[in-house]
C-alpha cells in the first residue's frame, strides 16, 4: 500500500509543488499520451517519470510493484495482438495440429498501445509518490469531483489499513493452527478470512456513521480548503506543458 508519498521521502523538490498544480499537469500529461499515435512521445514521458521517481528516492521493491500489475496486462495484450490480429506474417508453426502465426504489423501494434499504457502509468505512479494522499483528495474536491466522492475515497483509503490489521491477526490464527496444511483446508481458511473480513468492514461502516452523525459530521472537511496558487509553480507548469505540447506535434 506504499503508493502514496506520506511513507516515502518527503525532503524533495516535488514534495513542496501544490497538489493542484500536479493533477492538472498529471491529467493534460495523461491526454498527450493518451492520445499520441506512435510511441515515441510515451516513451519520452516514461523516461522523464522514471528520472523523476529515482530523484525522489523511491525504492526499487515499491516502484515494482507499482508496475507489476500493468506489466502483466501489457504482456497479455501484446501476445493477443501478436497472435490474434494483423495481417503481416511474420512466421507460421504447427504445434500438435494447431497452427500458430505471429504477425509484425500485430507485434508492433501490441508494443505502441504498451508504450501508451507504461507512459501513463508512469505519470499517475510519480503523481501518487510525491504527492501526500489527502492533498490529492484536496486537489480533486478543488477540481469540483462531487463531494461524496472524495469522502468515499478518504473514508476507503483510511480504513483501508485497518481491515488489512484485521487480515493479518485472522491470517496468523489460522495458520497457527494449520488452517493451511493442505490445499482443500487452505481453500477453507481463505472463504472463512473473506467472509469475516466483509462483515467486519459492514459493522465498521455502520459504527462509523453513527459516530460521525452524532459527532455533528455534515460532509465539511477543513483538509480540503485551498491555499493561493503561487505565481512560479503555475508558471513553470505550463512552460513544462507547452514543451510537452511541442513534443507531442513534432515527434
Amino acid at each position: 500500500m506504499q503508493i502514496f508519498s506520506e511513507h516515502l521521502r518527503k525532503d524533495h523538490g516535488l514534495s513542496g509543488i501544490d497538489a493542484r498544480v500536479k493533477l492538472v499537469f498529471a491529467l493534460v500529461l495523461l491526454g498527450l499520451v493518451l492520445s499520441y499515435k506512435g510511441f515515441i512521445f510515451p516513451v519520452v514521458v516514461l523516461a522523464g517519470c522514471l528520472s523523476g521517481c529515482i530523484y525522489i528516492r523511491v525504492p526499487l521493491k515499491i516502484f515494482l510493484l507499482r508496475f507489476s500489475e500493468p506489466l502483466f496486462i501489457i504482456i497479455i495484450l501484446v501476445l493477443l495482438k501478436f497472435f490474434f490480429s494483423g495481417s503481416e506474417v511474420m512466421f507460421s508453426v504447427e504445434v500438435f495440429g494447431i497452427n500458430i502465426t505471429g504477425h509484425s504489423d500485430g507485434l508492433k501494434e501490441g508494443l505502441t498501445i504498451a508504450c501508451r499504457i507504461l507512459g501513463a502509468v508512469s505519470v499517475l505512479a510519480l503523481l501518487g509518490f510525491s504527492t501526500p494522499f489527502t492533498a490529492l483528495m484536496s486537489a480533486l474536491s478543488w477540481l469540483r469531483v462531487p463531494k461524496g466522492f472524495v469522502e468515499i475515497l478518504m473514508f476507503a483509503y483510511r480504513y483501508i489499513f485497518v481491515i488489512l490489521e484485521d487480515a493479518q491477526v485472522i491470517y496468523n490464527a489460522q495458520r497457527n493452527r494449520l488452517g493451511y496444511a493442505g490445499f482443500r483446508r487452505g481453500l477453507g481458511s481463505f472463504g472463512t478470512l473473506t467472509g469475516s473480513l466483509v462483515l467486519k468492514a459492514f459493522d465498521r461502516s455502520h459504527a462509523i456513521t453513527v459516530s460521525m452523525i452524532q459527532r455533528g459530521y455534515d460532509g465539511d472537511m477543513p483538509m480540503l480548503k485551498h491555499k493561493p496558487f503561487r505565481a512560479l509553480e503555475v508558471s513553470g507548469a505550463l512552460v513544462i506543458v507547452s514543451v510537452m505540447g511541442v513534443a507531442w506535434k513534432i515527434l
